[in-house]
């Protein structure tokens, strides 16, 4: 880290880490409630310099270009981010034979680059897994302007589902905080899934300045900062309620050509009531500084025991200096604060082919026996081929409406079978659009392409 950084600001950063392992009431400091059987924090993990350096794209970490006759989920609207109902556990929630996703969604009237101002969550519904219906907008009276990405989590013993999302503000701010829908319950019959009931809606979180950068500190760098993506999850060994989200660290950059204004991190909070309604912060446990700016939706896959922290990130987000692709990069280790150790050496797990370079985005990986199924969405596909006379991705936003929309695909793409062994993995095979299996030790067969 460069000398510039002040150093009090440094020091209360680590008295806060330590305040997370004993403690916030312990060093007086205002984090809110300790929690009961609070977690056991360390400091973050570092994804470096070198590991990004090793960076490339290999058979087993690089997806089939995506055919042209793919399945359009909607007719209406574009979808993007997309993730499964899931039980406590992780596992996926399968009620009277139907499945049901929940994504992120605007009309298509618009062109590609304004859905994100306009951002719904909508969910479908499915008996196979992989041919969706529409179902309806997931929130009556949601908070914030619009909704981004989150994750869906479902008690069977109080018939509730407790969503969680990020609730944004309009255009230019972006100003970003976490929040919680719950209350609402699935009526189900042979032909349809509704979504039914009151939900109370709570801001869970926002970024406090010391651990997570806010709106204000992130103006000078020249990015769109980050306070997002809440992925709930059950420790596997303590049960504790905990969400990962996507943060930056606050390290004083003040401009896009400063390395320390790449400052992605992975954040870590904690319920500290059975309601899911209050939630204490924790400090970061991974951190890409001076690597990338963005490590979006930070999720898990638990697997022998071990710790599969996987996040998604953007060609245009690296430091200056380093080179990656759009694609999912996962991490791996013994604990939520162990070492993590990046996968394939670098962390690159998928990434889109070089004939295709921007075609999916939005990896969600999700346990499949020792394996992993995972689902992305259709982006821009064919763009930057200059032998071919493609347009750039920074030139789509000029082209006419129609012409943005015919390069968008806006729909779920294949999804890929990766095989997990130790800290590497690999590509094994294709399954059908938008494919969702349940969480069992199958691949559910017939439907994929081996590679």
């Amino acid at each position: 880290m460069a000398d510039k950084n002040d150093h009090a600001t440094l020091n209360r950063r680590s008295l806060l880490k330590s305040a997370g392992a004993f403690g916030a009431a312990s060093l007086g400091l205002p984090l809110g409630t300790n929690p009961v059987g609070a977690v056991q924090t360390g400091d973050a993990s570092q994804w470096t310099r070198t590991d990004a350096n090793k960076i490339t794209l290999t058979d087993e970490t690089t997806a089939p270009v995506i055919n042209d006759d793919s399945a359009v989920i909607s007719d209406d609207y574009w979808i993007w981010d997309t993730w499964p109902l899931r039980h406590r556990d992780g596992s996926i929630v399968k009620i009277n034979g139907w499945q049901i996703v929940f994504s992120l969604t605007a009309s298509k009237d618009l062109v590609p680059g304004a859905r994100h101002n306009e951002a719904m969550i909508r969910y479908f519904y499915s008996r196979n897994g992989h041919d969706w219906q529409e179902g309806g907008e997931a929130f009556e009276n949601p908070l914030g302007h619009h909704q981004w990405a989150g994750s869906a989590m479902y008690d069977e013993n109080e018939d509730q589902i407790y969503h969680f999302y990020t609730a944004t503000s309009p255009e230019p701010e972006f100003r970003q905080r976490l929040a919680l829908g719950k209350g609402a319950t699935l009526e189900t019959n042979s032909q349809s899934v509704e979504l039914t009931g009151e939900q109370e809606h709570v801001i869970m979180a926002e970024a406090d300045g010391d651990l997570y950068q806010t709106l204000e500190q992130s103006r000078e760098q020249g990015i769109v900062y980050a306070f997002r993506d809440p992925w709930y999850f059950q420790h596997p060994e303590t049960g504790e309620d905990l969400i990962v989200f996507e943060g930056n660290t606050p390290t004083g950059g003040d401009s896009p050509d400063d390395p320390e204004s790449y400052n992605g991190n992975v954040g870590v909070m904690q319920a500290t009531n059975e309601e899911l309604t209050e939630w204490e912060l924790l400090p970061p446990n991974l951190e890409a500084i001076e690597v990338n700016q963005q490590l979006e939706r930070p999720h898990y896959v638990f697997n022998n025991g071990r710790w599969y922290l996987f996040v998604l990130s953007h060609e245009f987000t690296f430091a200056p200096g380093l080179s990656g692709p759009d694609a999912l990069y996962g991490f791996v280790s013994d604990s939520l604060y162990g070492d993590y150790e990046p996968l394939n050496e670098s962390g690159l797990v998928i990434a889109n082919p070089e004939a295709a370079p921007f075609q999916a985005y939005s990896w969600l990986a999700m346990p499949q026996g020792d394996n992993i199924l995972v689902e992305s969405f259709e982006n821009f596909r064919g763009l930057d081929d200059t032998s071919q006379g493609e347009i750039s991705l920074d030139e789509v936003g000029s082209l006419p409406a129609e012409e943005q929309k015919e390069l968008f695909g806006g729909t779920l793409a294949p999804s890929l079978k990766v095989q997990l062994e130790g800290t590497e993995t690999r590509i094994v095979s294709e399954l059908n659009d938008g494919h969702f299996l349940p969480s069992g030790g199958s691949d559910g067969g017939g439907n994929g392409s081996n590679r």
